[in-house]
């Protein structure tokens, strides 16, 4: 009996985390949109098919402006929950929320399979011949789940689960850890002498999870990394025996019998280090150009050194996480300039590097710890070294958090140390992965004190989450000092004023505005929003406003969210709801322009506005022309450019605009956009002359 419910124990646990997980997330599906929310999915027709034909599928699966990569299965899924239930956030959230209770499963079966690898490891160095180490024992399966419950309740996950966008990063790692687990039993298999399905299990495990993750996010590359850890820590490239003898032999070959599997080593050299040097080859000359980091405020070296804070404070922020620290925009972060500007930089450096040697120490000691630490350190190589990528992101520890995990709780979760006369050893034959340790109770206390406390914080702040007005208020209160925070608030009452004069929401929109424009390293956003919301109802518009947004635009190549606030206007303008002073926004769109190398978002967006506002239609199509040029992939500046030219009569030119326009109907997703054009005036080829 006693035996039974110890087998059900881990699985009991693990649903018991379900239902608190999904208990702790619920009031945040109520809430809205945010953010990158936006560009992606609410202004974003493309995943808003009216049907599920294939044209309309693949227009989808090429819509996000994320990436060059366009991470088509995330903008599918998008699609996808427009077709069932439209452009309602609830459901969408419920969906993610559905991803990440499957990847906590993936952790608790990925934790597990990892628990059964080093205990026969362990096992093959401890047990005496004749002795068959059992592979996984209860209290293996318990801390498993413990593992698996604990990541999916992290406060510090919360935005890769409640915010929509981020679909893209669990996605991802839904296929990272589902090719994880199948590596580590495809390893399994052929160390206990399977051969050639074990082999092939490793390598459909590593290429096929890894391309379509990339498929979601490109997060989904490191997948080999973290496979070549496990490699490196738990298996150590052990060949398999090379005859088929007892049980315990066969542990004891796998662990020690000194030979490299030459098979394995070629499986890396081909997915990981060839793939790798290829990549690198093709990135750093773009990146040791002055251009590519033009629209941040930080270089590669100064990006090196915030990184080695962030990544030191991603630790802390994981396992003893603040509200104020999880504060979703991180804006009004430092930059380090030097080691010891701010000081705390050089302390960070050396935390890491002797993170990286701790791993190293433990790495026969306590595999593990060394295991989780490593992968921890590993996710952070792509998105916090030299890519100039925004410097912070919370759900960037969405598969790290996992790793700080593995290393901590496997210790904290141990049994007691067995009664005199029992050894490790003990342990080891049981199969345990971490062999006991002193002090349970304060140890059991310490991990249910932070697991409480972690459901608590991503409780309180899903809650936060549920209500568009209480979550800018909530983010406002903890990162005072964000622009983009503190604009957000002011963005939200906008949208509670319903631009009346005399709405209390509308005298409360001006602190936080005119608060976020003041604040150093903030974006045109705050301006935009106090010129848009005056000239929307029909209030004096300052000049400071104006001011200030054409002195930044000067100042610093404008970024995305510069060009969003330049198209909001020039949309407003075009539709008439603004009355907006085209002589202040040609000097705003010149500012920006005077920067070398335009992007090719900016000059369609001066574009339209020269041809729509401005009546200018020779600017407007020559603007048009030049964001063409720029990204001649993109269609939609193609579109327009047929539509300038039919309007003026220029049949032969809009026509030929249009053959090339159809180069870039792939699967007939511009099918519908195509058969407008061919409607416009002046776009069908006259007819012959039938005249003697």
């Amino acid at each position: 009996m006693r035996a039974s419910i110890r087998r059900l124990l881990p699985h009991l646990i693990f649903a018991t985390a379900l239902l608190a997980t999904i208990a702790v997330y619920w009031s945040g599906l109520s809430g809205g949109f945010l953010f990158d929310d936006y560009p992606n999915i609410v202004e974003n027709h493309g995943v808003q098919p009216s049907d599920a034909s294939l044209p309309s599928l693949v227009r989808a699966a090429l819509s996000s402006p994320s990436s060059e990569f366009k991470r088509p299965l995330a903008s599918l899924s998008f699609a996808a929950n427009y077709l069932a239930t439209g452009l309602d956030p609830y459901w969408m959230k419920l969906t993610n929320l559905v991803i990440h209770l499957l990847n906590g499963l993936l952790v608790f079966l990925l934790a597990r399979t990892l628990f059964a690898a080093v205990s026969t490891s362990i096992a093959a160095e401890a047990a005496p011949a004749g002795a068959a180490p059992n592979g996984w024992n209860g209290h293996a399966g318990v801390t498993a789940a413990l593992i698996a419950g604990a990541w999916m309740l992290l406060p510090i996950n919360l935005t890769a689960v409640i915010y929509v966008v981020q679909r893209m990063e669990s996605m991802a790692n839904l296929f990272v850890l589902l090719g994880l687990i199948g590596y580590v039993v495809g390893r399994q298999r052929l160390l206990a002498g399977s051969g050639g399905r074990g082999l092939l299990l490793c390598l459909a495990s590593l290429s096929i999870p890894t391309v379509l993750g990339l498929l979601a996010k490109e997060t989904a590359v490191m997948l080999p990394l973290y496979a070549f850890l496990i490699e490196w820590v738990v298996f150590r490239f052990r060949a398999p025996p090379t005859a088929i003898v007892a049980s315990s032999e066969i542990a004891r070959a796998a662990h020690g019998n000194g030979k490299s599997d030459r098979r394995i080593i070629a499986l890396f050299v081909v997915l990981l280090l060839l793939p790798m040097a290829i990549g690198l080859a093709w990135l750093l000359p773009g990146l040791f150009h002055p251009g590519r980091w033009a629209t941040r405020d930080f270089t590669m070296g100064t990006r090196l050194l915030s990184e080695a804070r962030i990544v030191t404070d991603y630790v802390a922020w994981t396992l003893f996480p603040t509200p104020g620290a999880l504060s979703f925009y991180h804006d009004d972060f430092p930059i380090s300039t030097g080691l010891l500007t701010p000081w705390t930089t050089l302390i960070s450096l050396l935390f890491l590097v002797g993170l990286v040697v701790l791993v190293l120490w433990l790495r026969k000691r306590q595999p593990l710890v060394a295991l989780g630490i490593a992968l921890f350190l590993g996710c952070h190589l792509l998105t916090g070294t030299v890519l100039p990528l925004e410097l912070i992101y919370e759900h960037r520890n969405y598969f790290a958090s996992f790793g700080l995990l593995l290393a901590i709780v496997p210790y904290l979760a141990a049994p007691p140390r067995p009664s005199a006369g029992a050894t490790s050893v003990v342990a080891a034959r049981e199969g345990h992965p971490n062999p006991s340790q002193p002090f349970a109770l304060p140890r059991y206390t310490l991990l249910a004190g932070l697991i409480v406390s972690w459901a608590a914080l991503t409780a309180l702040t899903a809650y936060a989450w549920g209500n568009p007005l209480r979550l800018a208020e909530d983010l406002a209160s903890r990162a005072p000092q964000s622009p983009r925070a503190q604009y957000e608030l002011g963005r939200t009452y906008i949208i509670y004023s319903h631009y009346k004069p005399d709405s209390p929401f509308t005298r409360m929109a001006y602190a936080p505005l005119e608060k976020a424009a003041a604040l150093p390293n903030s974006s045109i956003l705050p301006e935009q929003a106090l010129i848009f919301m005056n000239a929307r109802m029909h209030l004096p518009i300052k000049d400071a406003w104006w001011d200030s947004m054409i002195a930044k635009l000067k100042a610093s190549k404008p970024g995305v969210q510069d060009e969003s606030s330049l198209g909001a206007l020039t949309e407003c303008a075009r539709e008439g709801s603004c009355e907006l002073s085209t002589r202040r926004m040609v000097e705003a769109f010149l500012a920006a322009l005077h920067h070398p190398h335009p992007r090719p978002r900016l000059l369609a967006t001066y574009g339209d506005y020269a041809w729509n506002v401005l009546k200018d239609h020779a600017l407007g199509e020559r603007m048009t022309e030049e964001a063409v040029k720029a990204q001649p992939t993109e269609p939609a500046y193609r579109i327009t450019l047929v539509r300038m030219l039919a309007a003026q009569g220029r049949g032969n030119e809009a026509r030929e605009a249009l053959e090339q326009l159809e180069t870039l109907n792939i699967a007939g997703r511009l099918d519908g956009s195509i058969q407008g054009l061919r409607r416009l005036p002046g776009m069908q080829p006259a007819a012959p002359s039938t005249a003697p």
